[in-house]
């Protein structure tokens, strides 16, 4: 139990790492182009812990499930010469701000009863297309007046709006950055440091068994498998497949599985020496995935690699996170349908898919599992934290580039579009349009709060009642 405690708090720790890495991402060029930072802080809620360094307090809060940095004039002025107004790089700090002492849930009914609250002086209900206008007007200025209060006179030079635009989506791309280098690093540990499984053969089977068969033992008729008609033996290292270079058994099962009936000439090592194979691979019908109805066609060879560990050369590194970022991509793109798949299985008989998004409560049970395993080495623990660290923050990456706010990906597209717009006019030498006026997407601020807040309650509940396991 012991084990698998330490197991989560690894992942915990490394994800508020990795968020405070995230935040510095942004904090550090803030800082260098003149911006004033008024709160730096890990964490969302009560906080823990804070010291106040010049003009920026430092701080823990209680829920290390994000975090955000706070700049004075996020918001332009909504005419020339009004006060600017803060903001943060957290998406529901503007809110919270308000009710320090009130979780999110109560922010977002704070929000909800504003809306609905009737106007001073109204004698009879609006009609509900004016309602639904007063109450996105009510939330722009709601989140203008929150934070205007932390503006300071004489400041307006130092805000975030008047930076040239490369420079406001410097900030914001900064850390989402951060994150893309911490997830070379943790790869860079995983592939060169640790190394991925060798081309290395474990073991040979000796025929072709029927799938659903009974018994594993070959009859006298049997058909040979094909790596045993080819001529593979134990402890052959696999050096080259048709002349393409192969440092790994990922990279060879690969090859096996996309040319079914093909002949391959198969280098390997055996006993110092090099030994060419002629290799062809049988077409065979699998799971798609893990737990998946779905069945493929694909080669089969009728090996199992060896257990050794190969290091990886460092240029695999960097095409390791484009498959990962991909396949972030590609969860992200299909998020409605897995999301789903995700409430059928928590509420129903369905299995969940292993390959399918989890919260960081699954994360962490993961984590929590791999390490309390006896029969896995310490090696091999050390290496699977390492990955899923590395997969965390190509997540996080990935997600903050989202061009929604409150998201990075929100505020450098805001940024992009007030570049476009002032570019288009200076080529028409019209008048220079300003600002974009960034407090107007809060209501859409609000609705991404909201369905990520809902998500996140899915998430999680389906990782505590069905959660992804990696063994049994």
């Amino acid at each position: 139990m012991l084990l698998y405690i330490f197991g989560v708090l690894i992942i915990v720790v490394g994800l508020a790492v990795s968020i405070g890495l995230h935040e510095m991402g942004h904090l550090i060029p803030a800082k260098l182009f003149g911006v004033k930072v008024t709160q730096y802080m890990i964490g969302f809620g009560k906080t823990l812990f804070s010291r106040q360094k010049g003009e920026t307090e430092y701080g823990i809060k209680a829920i290390p499930l994000g975090g955000y940095i706070s700049m004075i004039g996020m918001f332009p002025p909504t005419k020339p010469g009004e006060k600017v107004h803060a903001s943060s790089t957290g998406f529901v700090q503007q809110l919270s701000d308000a009710h320090p002492n009130a979780g999110t849930t109560d922010v977002a009914g704070a929000v909800e009863e504003a809306i609905e609250a009737p106007s001073p002086g109204d004698e009879e209900p609006p009609v509900a297309g004016e309602t639904k206008r007063r109450a996105f007007d009510a939330l722009v200025q709601d989140a203008r007046d929150m934070s205007a209060e932390t503006i300071g006179e004489g400041e307006d030079a130092r805000a975030f709006y008047r930076l040239p635009v490369y420079k406001r989506v410097i900030i914001m791309l900064g850390g989402p950055t951060m994150n893309l280098v911490l997830a070379i690093l943790f790869y860079g540990i995983v592939l060169v440091g640790f190394g991925a499984p060798a081309a290395s053969v474990g073991a040979v089977s000796e025929c072709v068994v029927p799938a659903g068969a009974s018994t594993d033992s070959c009859a006298a008729d049997a058909e040979p498998s094909p790596a045993a008609a080819a001529g593979f033996e134990p402890g052959d290292r696999v050096t080259s497949v048709d002349g393409e270079t192969v440092t790994s058994w990922d990279q060879f099962s690969a090859i096996i599985r996309d040319h079914p009936g093909d002949e391959l000439t198969v280098t390997v090592l055996r006993d110092g020496q090099d030994e060419t194979l002629q290799l062809t691979p049988k077409l065979t019908s699998r799971p798609e995935g893990a737990g998946s109805s779905t069945m493929v066609e694909v080669g089969f060879a009728g090996i199992t690699r060896a257990g050794d560990m190969q290091p990886q050369p460092v240029t695999t590194v960097l095409p390791a996170v484009g498959d990962n970022i991909g396949a972030v991509v590609g969860i992200i793109t299909h998020l409605p349908e897995r999301l789903v798949d995700i409430a059928q299985a928590a509420f129903g008989s369905e299995e969940r898919d292993p390959n399918g998004p989890m919260s960081v409560v699954g994360v962490g049970r993961l984590a929590g599992e791999v390490v309390s395993i006896d029969t896995i080495p310490i090696v091999a623990k050390a290496q699977t934290m390492f990955g899923i660290l590395a997969s965390l923050n190509v997540a996080l990456f990935v997600f903050n580039l989202i061009p929604l706010p409150p998201l990075d990906g929100g505020h450098v597209a805001a940024a992009l579009w007030e570049g476009i717009k002032k570019g288009w006019a200076k080529l028409r030498r019209k008048k220079s349009p300003g600002p974009v006026d960034a407090a107007k997407l809060m209501p859409v601020t609000f609705t991404v709060v909201v369905i990520l807040g809902g998500m996140s309650v899915l998430l999680i509940y389906a990782d505590l009642v069905k959660p992804i396991t990696l063994f049994g």
